[in-house]
């Protein structure tokens, strides 16, 4: 056996460029985890989750940190996952992966008693005009995007009247993937979108992130900031109740969350797959994760 467990990552962030502080803030969580790894005796390794003829038999297990290419090559994520996942050990399982990749889950929150963000699903093929289904839905300014996606991939604000404009691009899209609609979230322009982090089913520690100035995305490929955030007391109740209802062994989650328009808390998403941890933070949550994932293998 070549190694305990791989903190898996993608190609594009494997080595270190010093002079990318992206890079460096990379490598900064990723060592964080490895560190605490092998401070429970674990053998560690780094790797490309698509490295090309790697044998994953040759570990034990494979904790997923940083393949944030995966939803870009999704059509070589899916197979390579149903592979490994007979060999190796992957946390969070392939079986909670899967059920995180479409966010037809949130629909399962909200039947658990979870508030979610309300959502509309458009399923593939569907043959309404966008104008036809914003109008079903009943809200006048919404987001659009797919129920599998990353980065704000083909996320879109309009309003109702808007809806001509983007009438090609959903017509192509809709042919291919499922799409939702929800209503857009008004906090999130004064207050931004929370995220807790819940490892092992406690919370550990929390961030507000911020979109800039005429934007309403909050991920920083589009220009959004994180703040360090302290969590009300109600704020973790509600984070760690989300984590619970999930119907699966949960290692780690991060639970990005806004006061909905009625002003009661809702979860925007849950990142179970790959999400940003924001270890930098809170290098003590890296130890718990640690700690999980150590008795998980002795079990």
């Amino acid at each position: 056996m070549q190694f305990d467990i791989v903190v898996l990552t993608d190609n594009a962030l494997l080595a270190l460029d010093e002079q990318d502080w992206y890079s460096r803030q990379v490598h900064l969580e990723d060592g964080l985890v490895v560190s605490a790894l092998e401070q429970h005796g674990l053998k560690v390794g780094r790797k490309d989750w698509a490295e090309p003829g790697y044998d994953w038999s040759q570990c034990r297990a494979a904790v997923f940190r940083t393949t944030w290419d995966y939803f870009h090559r999704f059509d070589e994520f899916a197979p390579w996952l149903a592979r490994v996942s007979h060999s190796t050990r992957l946390f969070n399982e392939a079986a909670l992966i899967h059920w995180n990749l479409d966010k037809h889950y949130l629909a399962d929150l909200q039947q658990a008693g979870i508030n979610t963000v309300p959502t509309c699903y458009i399923e593939v093929g569907d043959r309404r005009t966008l104008a036809q289904a914003i109008a079903d839905s009943g809200w006048h300014d919404v987001i659009l995007k797919p129920v599998i996606s990353g980065a704000a991939r083909h996320t879109y604000r309009l309003q109702a009247e808007d809806a001509a404009a983007l009438e090609c691009t959903f017509a192509e899209l809709v042919q291919r993937e499922a799409l939702m609609l929800q209503p857009f979230q008004h906090d999130i322009l004064s207050q931004g979108e929370l995220s807790l982090m819940v490892i092992d089913g406690q919370y550990t520690h929390a961030i507000r992130k911020t979109a800039k100035a005429g934007d309403f995305r909050v991920q920083d490929d589009h220009g959004g900031t994180v703040h360090r955030y302290d969590a009300s007391a109600e704020e973790i109740r509600f984070a760690e109740a989300a984590v619970a209802a999930v119907p699966f062994d949960v290692l780690y989650a991060r639970v990005d969350m806004v006061r909905d328009n009625r002003g009661q808390l809702a979860i925007m998403e849950l990142e179970m797959i790959e999400p940003e941890l924001f270890f930098r933070f809170q290098a003590e949550a890296a130890s718990k994760l640690a700690a999980g994932i150590a008795r998980r293998l002795q079990a």
